[in-house]
């Protein structure tokens, strides 16, 4: 295995104490990709990290602990709630130990960091690890002591005798706790009893983040290791017609210059990279480079086109969701009082993470090493097995913090690319994208289109609604699952019935599907971002139309939803939305639930010449058992950040193949004399844990858009929108 010039001397350690170590205690799953059936086994001893079954907590004879974390940490604080449902349940304190991230292997069983899942898939399995471990070391101190087990308990890495100033610790029971069975039903801690859970503790990572230690894709440095810099074309999908490099290869530091490619799920373009000895070497040769490129059919992509084609295929029924259809649509309509009909549109986004795409990769005598920003290290492991024909053991992939990805980083081409060149100079390659690359390339945020139809009766209540999704779908596009007649069961997300138990008699949800060659990929909160912007705007048409206030309407409409009625009056109490009104101040609402959390905002905005300024957002939201509450709101104030870049900042165009954007001058972020005032309130309670790393973005932009109603008199159906001049 090649070594790594990284800050890693605490990993270091721990290998080499664990094989001096006679004994260490190894505990997992036997699967663990649903986060359901659990099955604790007992591992044997093997010196290495990472050589048994699942092994997600490892203790040696020296007391040392090492928890495992298979989910990639990108900013959402997965290096520290995984691994403290483990130690909640047995009693170490998350600065006793040692956190190691997986490295794709099987044993680990799911690790992709997406879809706000980390916690809610993984607490119960990851609190029973830790309580099967803490009653076998238990178990081994009351024998030696030969005492009865409810005699003693354990605290701190150690396990004491009750009355009695005797104990042990961990790294002394280890040996005999190893050749203990492993209990089949451990026994759970009472919420009551947690001393971790629910606690607002200092994320353990952070201050390396601060200091610069931590180590993230663009730290990593491998002895022997080339820069490579790509050209990808301007062009998504063009061709390499031809190439000259001589000027690049004179250019001092360089080394190569050689053709490359671009793997997509969907397709595979060429690029040239410039292989130096430095980046800058790299980046400078790749700007000497004089290419040609075939780009004909490339040039047929236009988001105007492709919109054009979302509003005609909106004019007519899409297929349905059957378990989305309640009574008769048609029926409510036609016999309604009143009839609104209203499309809101949502533009292709791009990710733009902070750091941009990187990896470094060394194919070598028939296995590949990885160390890469990417969310899920078991996917790449399979995906990049089957590029290079390889084993999936002859993969190993090493994780290094993420600076942001938000779906962009589980997406490998970038890491495909550095393959492609390593396995062409047998050397190792570090592949950096520019922000050019990243924001032009993409892949995107599929743009969307909602029609919506609802009807009221004399009374104002809602008789029918329906809503019909227009747009590209990742499932077709990425994974190449065809649709035939019928809709895609992701583009649904945050507008079914379990998402959103409005209680409207008749309703019906639907989708049509329009193609698309530019590429698209999950974005953060996915189609619920799409999707919950058409349908909390026009709830606020239906409440305006039916002469109701918008926060009353909705309670009256979710009365049988415990959890949102809650979530609503929380908020109403939160941001003094009545007392508002009363004042005529404009406060838009919006609530949602997606990745199984309830969010919702309160947005008070200020007229201010012809457009409004944002003064406050208000926000609650419940997410079930709250693992860290700081943790959580700042999770929703990045989500209110994100969602109010897109609404007002943000959008991807493509001209003649061509994206138009290409840096933050012309694809901005809120800067920080931008962010408005927050106030955040996470509800507590002992529901199942649901996301936080996505469920604040989707209510951000029609709590916005519904405030500018309020301010102006005119509906934003198209996003983004220049908040300066709305009217």
């Amino acid at each position: 295995m090649s070594s790594l010039d990284m800050k890693q001397s605490s990993r270091r350690d721990f290998i080499k104490i664990s094989a001096q170590a006679a004994a260490f205690l190894a505990i997992g799953f036997d699967s663990l990709a649903n986060g359901t059936g659990v099955k604790v086994k007992k591992m044997p001893h093997e010196p290495h990290i990472g050589v048994e079954i699942n092994p997600y907590v490892l203790i040696n004879e020296s007391g040392k602990v090492t928890l495992f974390n298979a989910r990639p940490d990108m900013g959402q604080g997965t290096s520290q709630s995984i691994p403290m449902l483990i130690a909640e349940e047995l009693e170490v304190r998350l600065d006793q130990v040692e956190i190691v991230t997986s490295d794709g292997s099987d044993k680990f069983g799911s690790q992709m960091s997406g879809g706000s899942s980390s916690v809610s898939t993984r607490y119960l399995p990851m609190r029973t690890v830790g309580a099967a471990v803490k009653e076998m070391l238990i178990q081994a101190a009351a024998n030696q002591w030969k005492v009865p087990v409810s005699a003693c308990y354990a605290k701190e890495g150690r396990v004491y005798q009750k009355n009695k100033s005797i104990s042990l610790g961990y790294g002394e029971l280890v040996a005999s706790a190893a050749k203990l069975p492993v209990p089949k039903n451990p026994t759970l801690k009472n919420p009551a009893d947690f001393t971790q859970i629910g606690k607002s503790i200092p994320r353990p990572e952070v201050p390396s983040k601060v200091n610069g230690t931590a180590i993230f894709g663009m730290d990593v440095v491998i002895p022997g290791m080339l820069y490579a810099s790509v050209a990808h074309a301007p062009s998504i999908h063009a061709k390499v017609k031809s190439y000259q490099g001589e000027k690049a290869i004179a250019s001092p530091g360089v080394k190569f210059v050689l053709k490359t490619e671009r793997k997509m799920p969907h397709a595979s373009t060429e690029a040239v990279a410039v292989l130096a000895d430095s980046y800058y070497s790299a980046l400078k040769g790749k700007r000497l480079l004089d290419i040609q490129w075939e780009s004909a059919e490339a040039e047929t992509m236009n988001t105007d086109k492709y919109f054009n084609q979302l509003h005609e295929a909106g004019k007519s029924s899409g297929f349905e969701y059957k378990e989305s259809l309640k009574g008769d649509v048609e029926q409510a309509f036609s016999s309604a009082k009143q009839v609104l009909e209203a499309s809101y549109q949502t533009p292709f986004l791009a990710h733009a993470a902070m750091e941009p795409e990187n990896a470094t990769v060394y194919v070598q005598d028939g296995k590949v090493e990885v160390w890469a920003p990417v969310q899920g290290p078991d996917s790449l492991v399979t995906e990049l097995a089957a590029y290079l024909g390889l084993k999936k053991e002859q993969v190993k992939i090493n994780v290094t913090f993420l600076g942001g990805a938000f779906g962009r980083k589980a997406y490998y081409d970038y890491v495909l690319e550095a393959a492609h060149l390593s396995k062409q100079i047998n050397a190792p390659v570090k592949v950096v994208w520019t922000r050019e690359d990243d924001i032009q390339q993409g892949p995107f945020r599929p743009g969307m289109l909602s029609v919506l139809k609802g009807s009221l009766d004399a009374q104002g209540i809602v008789t029918g609604f329906e809503h019909k999704m227009n747009g590209a779908s990742i499932l077709n596009q990425v994974f190449k699952v065809p649709l035939g007649n019928a809709p895609d069961p992701w583009a649904e997300e945050g507008i079914n019935l379990h998402d959103s138990p409005y209680a409207f008699p008749n309703r019906r949800n639907s989708f049509s599907l329009i193609s698309t060659q530019i590429p698209i990929l999950w974005w953060r909160s996915v189609y619920a971002s799409n999707n919950l912007f058409g349908q909390e705007s026009f709830i606020d048409e239906l409440a305006h139309a039916a002469k109701k206030d918008p926060l009353e309407f909705r309670l009256e409409l979710l009365k049988d939803s415990p959890r949102f009625v809650a979530v609503l009056k929380k908020l109403g109490e939160l941001s003094h939305y009545q007392q508002l009104k009363a004042q005529g101040k404009s406060i838009g609402i919006a609530i949602a639930r997606s990745f199984s959390s309830i969010c919702a905002h309160a947005i008070l905005v200020e007229k201010q010449g012809a457009g409004v300024t944002i003064k406050k957002v208000y926000s609650v939201i419940d997410c079930g058992v709250a693992i860290n509450p700081r943790n959580i709101k700042a999770q929703v104030q990045s989500n209110i950040t994100m969602g109010l870049t897109a609404a007002i900042k943000n959008e991807i165009t493509v001209v003649n193949g061509q994206t138009q954007q290409s840096n933050f001058h012309d694809y901005a972020v809120l800067r920080q004399g931008e962010i408005p005032e927050m106030e955040i309130f996470v509800m507590m309670n002992n529901e199942a844990p649901g996301g936080v790393g996505e469920p604040g973005l989707p209510p951000v932009a029609p709590a916005l858009c519904n405030a500018v109603f309020l301010a102006t008199g005119k509906r934003v159906r198209k996003l983004p929108f220049d908040i300066s001049q709305v009217s």
